[in-house]
C-alpha cells in the first residue's frame, strides 16, 4: 500500500459496499419477521404467514451462489472494480422495487410471485458483492496484514445491521402498528437508493487491484474460472463453505428468528427487542478487529477453532436464556452469539481469498462464502420455527451446536493460509 490516503480509500470502498448490501438484506429479514407474512400471505393463519415469510427470505440465499458464479466469472476475467459496481446496482434496484411492490390485497398471487423474483435479484447482487469486496481489500494489503485489511468488508455487516435496525426503530417510534403495516415498512427499502448512490460514487473512483493488474500483464486469466475452480480447487471450496456455516447460523438465529420469537411468543415489544439487537450487534463489531488482528498474529485456524468451539457450547444456553423472561439475560445471549459471530466472521475476509489462486479467486471466494449461506442461513429461521413447534427452543439450540460442529470440523481439516503469497 503506497500511502495513507489510498489505504483509507480502499478501506472505505470495501467497507461501504458490504454495509449497503447487508443493510438491504437485513431490512428484508426484519420485514420478514414483522410484516411480510400479513402483507403478502394474508389468507394464511399467523403461523403459516411466518413460515411463508421465512421461505421468501431463503430464496435469496439460493440465488447467491449463482450471483457468485456470474460476478465471479467477470471479476476474474475483466476485473474487480467493474464487477463490484454492477453487483451494487443489482442489489440496490431489487431492494427499491420491493419497496414499491403492491401487496396481495391489490394484485393477488402476483404479489408473492414478484416478491420472490425480487428476492432472487437481491441474492444475485449480494452473491457478487462480498467476494469482490474481500479481494479489493486483501489484494491491496501489505505483507502480513491481509487479515487486518480483510476485516474492512467484515465491518460492513454490523454497520448495515445498525442502519437497518435503527430505521425500524424509528418507524416503531413514530408510527402505530396499522401505519407501519400499511406503508411504513416500505420506507427503509426506498431509502436504500440514497445509500447505493454513495456506494457507487466511492467505487467508481477506485483503480484495479495491483494483484489483478499483474495477472492481466502476465496473461494469467482463466477462460472459464468456475470450471477451473471446480476441477482443481473443489476441496478448498467445500471446506471454506463448511467453515462459513457457523457464521450464518449464529447471525440469523440470533437476529431474524429471535426477533420473530421474541415479539410474538415472548410478547416483548418490537421497539424494545430492536433496541436489544442494536446493543448486541456492537459486540459483533467489537469482536471483528480483535479477531482479524489475532488472525494475522496467530493464524486463521486457531481463531476459527476457538470461535467455533465457543459457538458449539453456546447452543446449550439458548433455551434457558431465551425462556428466562429476563430482558437482561436475553440480551446477554444475543450479545454472546453476535460476539462469536464476529470472531468467526472476521478471519474469513482473508481466509477465503487465500484458499484460491488469483485467476479463480473472485469465483472461489464468493462461491465458498455463498454456499456456506445456503447451508447455514437460507432456511435457518424457517427450520428454527419448525424446530420450536416440534420440540421447543432446546432443538433450536441444538441447531446452533450442530452448525458449529460442522464448521469446527472443516477448520480442523483446513490448512493454515496466513503465510501464503498472493
Amino acid at each position: 500500500m503506497s500511502s495513507g490516503i489510498s489505504t483509507v480509500r480502499i478501506a472505505l470502498a470495501s467497507f461501504i459496499g458490504t454495509a449497503i448490501e447487508f443493510y438491504d438484506f437485513y431490512i428484508y429479514g426484519m420485514a420478514a419477521a414483522l410484516v411480510i407474512g400479513p402483507v403478502f400471505f394474508p389468507q394464511s393463519d399467523p403461523a403459516a404467514q411466518a413460515l411463508n415469510a421465512f421461505l421468501t427470505f431463503g430464496v435469496a440465499f439460493l440465488a447467491r451462489p449463482l450471483g457468485a458464479a456470474l460476478f465471479g466469472h467477470f471479476g476474474d476475467r475483466i476485473g474487480r472494480k467493474a464487477t463490484l459496481v454492477a453487483s451494487l446496482l443489482v442489489m440496490g434496484i431489487s431492494t427499491m422495487l420491493i419497496g414499491v411492490l403492491p401487496g396481495y390485497d391489490m394484485i393477488g398471487w402476483l404479489a408473492p410471485a414478484l416478491l420472490c423474483l425480487l428476492r432472487f435479484g437481491q441474492g444475485i447482487g449480494l452473491g457478487g458483492e462480498w467476494g469482490g469486496a474481500a479481494l479489493l481489500a486483501t489484494e491491496h494489503a501489505p505483507e502480513g496484514r491481509r487479515g487486518w485489511f480483510g476485516m474492512f468488508p467484515q465491518l460492513g455487516p454490523p454497520v448495515g445491521f445498525l442502519f437497518a435496525t435503527g430505521s425500524f426503530l424509528l418507524l416503531a417510534h413514530f408510527l402505530d402498528e396499522a401505519q407501519f403495516r400499511e406503508w411504513g415498512w416500505r420506507i427503509p427499502f426506498l431509502a436504500s437508493a440514497l445509500l447505493v448512490m454513495v456506494g457507487l460514487y466511492v467505487r467508481l473512483k477506485l483503480s484495479e487491484t495491483p494483484v489483478f493488474t499483474r495477472a492481466l500483464q502476465q496473461q494469467a486469466r482463466a477462460s472459464l474460472p468456475l470450471l477451473e475452480m471446480l476441477r482443481h480447487h473443489a476441496l478448498p471450496l467445500l471446506l471454506g463453505a463448511l467453515a462459513m456455516v457457523v457464521c450464518y447460523a449464529l447471525f440469523y438465529i440470533s437476529t431474524v428468528f429471535s426477533l420473530s420469537y421474541g415479539t410474538t411468543t415472548l410478547n416483548i415489544p418490537r421497539e424494545q427487542f430492536l433496541g436489544m439487537l442494536c446493543i448486541a450487534i456492537l459486540f459483533m463489531a467489537a469482536a471483528t478487529p480483535f479477531a482479524a488482528w489475532a488472525g494475522d498474529h496467530y493464524g486463521r485456524r486457531p481463531v476459527l477453532i476457538a470461535a467455533s468451539f465457543g459457538a458449539l457450547l453456546s447452543g446449550f444456553l439458548l433455551q434457558p436464556m431465551l425462556e428466562s423472561g429476563s430482558a437482561l439475560l436475553i440480551m446477554a445471549f444475543l450479545a454472546l452469539e453476535l460476539f462469536l459471530m464476529g470472531a468467526a466472521f472476521a478471519p474469513m475476509g482473508a481466509l477465503l481469498p487465500e484458499l484460491f489462486p488469483t485467476r479463480v479467486r473472485y469465483t472461489g471466494a464468493g462461491a465458498a462464502y455463498n454456499l456456506g449461506g445456503i447451508l447455514g442461513a437460507s432456511f435457518a429461521p424457517y427450520i428454527a420455527q419448525k424446530l420450536v413447534a416440534y420440540g421447543g427452543l432446546a432443538f433450536v439450540g441444538g441447531y446452533i451446536t450442530a452448525a458449529a460442529g460442522i464448521s469446527l470440523g472443516a477448520v480442523i481439516l483446513m490448512r493454515e493460509t496466513r503465510h501464503d503469497s498472493f
